[in-house]
């Protein structure tokens, strides 16, 4: 068989198309070296398939396992499909891994459920010593009954034994224990073994197969997925460095013995930042020294010296950071309050330094953190002994080990410490958290890059690779472009050349008379439903209440958008209004008569708060950026951070907008960026404020700039084109 069959087997499909082919051939080759790839195609264009299959087949030849990981469900739920589409051809062992929390049968948390397999595990270990125990005393019994004279002595010697055993065994009748667990360690568990691997299954299939046998699923996963050739998982399983070193262990791998493929690559950056986030809150810090005043360890004073000065000195920088009425602004949200200080240490740490009196802060922490580990493991040992009902989780530990890295590290380059406030909504009271926030991604994924065998980053919206190399610690990777594979003729991308909607203009009434129409000219020449991503949810509900065509629906924060979606994919007729950093603007398929045109209003930036400017110091203190093929103008030092941190996530969350639509070679639609910024214009007469460079030169090249009022036309004769208009088409 050649090398390319060899692949091929794990393909579930006739044939790949000939990018995919080219696609899997280069991801075997650099696995085979070790290299990392960064994979860019276009949305349809069949990623996943061209990294899963030569990924299992290199896998297969040097046993090794392949690691899938996403962050948006519905991925998660097509990689369980195409693994079983796969399984049917070529069988692979395949899991789908979910977390604890969801899959726990009896909702406890992590730490309690630690405690109860741990004393579950020690009761089975003890009935099985039991078991044998008796075993042998009957068989020494029988032995010194037919005239062995030895035997009886021997039998003297286990019967002791089993006293003490059954003593032992006694003990755990007031220790909790999870009977789920008990039932894993206890019962036969082939025939749920055979049926787990005889497909690739849920974990809600999973969860509910083993609830209604009585077995803890969650465990019986971890240990299903020793040696398996795939596994399907979140981020977190990858990105959290403690979860991790877990995972690589349930695997039965050691960290270079994995093939990790991280799909939606472009969000890893952020994802690894939330993974690095540590914080305090003010409620922590006072749990700890209630937990401390009912110590009598000699350690409990200064412990309580120095976390009480620490909380002190939190709720001075916080009042200090309230400006005029801001206070009254906090709600229940975390609202960050600006303590970083240019040429000195931030406000809270200094304010600490002032307030602390001791024989010295780092000492009375070491104290601190030496006490709290030794109340953690008394709280340990309380819970399986069965003289605590809960397990009680060491307040001490968690505020002295936080605040010894906030004096550590707060003032390290790429680290920016937050002092943030929330409305408790029993007590209206404002209470605080400090945090020690990771502004440059490379800090957490470096580390896990070098460990692995090899890596496939693969997304719509990579590009610049060299941008994603130096963010995400990247060395020397394989890279690897394909652009949209279908019809030309059947998309068209416009530009309108119509206001540049900055943030000062978007209350101008002829603003917004002009971004109206443009709307309800894009809504009605569309043979369908209409998608429209705006830079907020406040944009979208302003437009929502102004567009007078087409049956609206408006996405809101903090509601559930799958019902929405299906609801609005069903009309016909409808039109979307959603933020573009909502949960709608990637991942979420909106194939074939889902969706006909999206629009994007305005070049949606992030809100440029505090910790986008020291996210953007980060990376001008990191990352001298030379000119980078294909992103546009030369930039250099300061606006490196511009670049990394602001242009080229926006620019990729507005790519992502557009691969909404036109998903199949049988597909069509139109994309519409309405903004003079994205027009040929704005590159000569706007400068740094353009942003059509931003795009790879073969989008750019399918870019149509078209006056606000031309649009129209476009639309109608592009769809005339498809002949998508059922009957006679709408009259401009």
């Amino acid at each position: 068989m050649s090398e390319t069959a060899g692949y091929l087997r794990f393909f579930p499909y006739e044939e790949p198309y000939d990018h995919q082919r080219e696609a899997m051939g280069r991801i075997h080759d650099a696995l085979a070296d070790g290299s990392d790839i960064l994979f860019e195609g276009a949305t349809g264009t069949g990623k996943t398939l061209a990294s899963l299959a030569p990924a299992l087949e290199y896998a297969r030849e040097t046993s090794k396992t392949v690691v899938i990981t996403t962050n948006v469900h519905q991925q998660m739920r097509q990689f369980r499909r195409d693994a079983s589409a796969i399984t049917d051809e070529e069988p692979i062992r395949a899991v789908v891994f979910r977390g604890k929390a969801s899959m726990c049968h009896i909702d406890v948390g992590y730490e309690e459920c630690q405690a109860l397999r741990d004393t579950t595990r020690d009761l089975v270990e003890t009935e099985e010593e039991l078991a044998d125990l008796e075993r042998q005393q009957r068989n020494l019994l029988s032995d010194s009954q037919g005239g062995d004279s030895g035997a009886a002595e021997a039998r003297s010697a286990v019967m002791d034994e089993l006293d003490a055993v059954e003593d032992d065994l006694a003990e755990f009748e007031d220790r909790a224990t999870c009977d789920h667990y008990y039932r894993n360690l206890t019962a036969d568990t082939d025939d749920f073994f055979a049926w787990l691997y005889d497909d690739v299954r849920t974990p809600d299939e999973i969860y509910e197969r083993a609830h209604g046998e009585g077995f803890c699923g969650y465990e019986l996963l971890k240990e299903g997925i020793e040696n398996v050739d795939l596994v399907v998982c979140n981020y977190h399983h990858l990105l959290d460095p403690m979860i991790r070193q877990q995972f690589f262990r349930w695997l039965g791998r050691d960290p270079e013995d994995v093939i990790a493929i991280f799909d939606e690559a472009h969000n890893v950056e952020d994802a690894a930042r939330d993974h690095a986030r540590r914080t305090v809150t003010e409620n922590t810090l006072e749990s700890a020294l209630d937990e401390l005043t009912e110590s009598d360890d000699a350690r409990s004073e200064p412990a309580y010296n120095v976390l009480g000065t620490f909380l002190e000195a939190l709720r001075e920088a916080y009042d200090e950071a309230f400006s005029f009425g801001e206070r009254e602004q906090v709600g229940e949200n975390w609202y960050d309050l600006a303590i970083a200080n240019d040429d000195r240490r931030d406000d809270l740490t200094l304010t600490f330094l002032q307030n602390y009196t001791g024989p010295g802060f780092s000492e009375e922490l070491d104290h601190a953190v030496e006490l709290g580990r030794e109340l953690d493991q008394e709280y340990e040992e309380a819970y399986k002994n069965g003289d605590a009902t809960v397990r009680q989780e060491c307040q001490t530990l968690q505020a002295a080990a936080f605040v010894r890295s906030w004096l550590e590290e707060g003032d390290e380059m790429g680290t920016y410490p937050v002092v943030s406030t929330r409305r408790d909504e029993d007590t209206d009271d404002v209470y605080g958290r400090a945090e020690l926030y990771t502004c440059i991604p490379e800090q957490v994924t470096r580390g896990l890059f070098d460990e692995l065998h090899a890596s496939v980053l693969m997304s719509a919206t990579l590009r610049p690779f060299e941008v994603t190399e130096d963010v995400l610690g990247l060395d020397d990777p394989e890279t690897m472009a394909y652009g949209a594979q279908f019809p030309e003729e059947r998309r068209r991308t416009y530009a309108v050349d119509g206001p540049e909607l900055f943030a000062s203009k978007r209350d101008d009434r002829h603003v917004q008379e002009t971004i109206t129409e443009v709307i309800e000219d894009a809504a009605h020449f569309t043979p369908g439903n209409t998608l429209v991503f705006f830079p907020s949810y406040s944009e979208a509900q302003r437009y929502h209440e102004r567009v007078m065509v087409g049956n609206r629906y408006l996405d809101e924060p903090g509601t559930p958008a799958n019902d929405l979606r299906e609801e609005f994919a069903a009309d016909g007729d409808g039109i979307l209004f959603t933020s573009l950093w909502g949960t709608l603007g990637e991942g979420v398929s909106f194939d074939g008569d889902d969706a006909r045109t999206v629009v994007v209003v305005g070049v949606p930036y992030p809100h440029l708060d505090d910790r986008m400017e020291a996210v953007q110091e980060a990376y001008d203190a990191a990352f001298d950026v030379g000119e980078k093929e294909g992103s546009g103008p030369t930039v250099q030092g300061e606006d490196a951070g511009w670049h990394y941190a602001v242009e080229i996530p926006t620019i990729r969350k507005t790519r992502q907008a557009m691969g909404r639509v036109v998903r199949s070679p049988e597909d069509f639609g139109a994309r519409i960026l309405v903004d003079g910024r994205y027009t040929e214009r704005a590159e000569i007469e706007m400068g740094q404020y353009a942003v059509r460079g931003a795009f790879p030169a073969e989008e750019r090249a399918e870019m149509i700039d078209v006056q606000p009022e031309k649009l129209k036309f476009g639309l109608l004769n592009f769809y005339q084109d498809v002949d998508a208009y059922d009957g006679d088409p709408p009259t401009p």
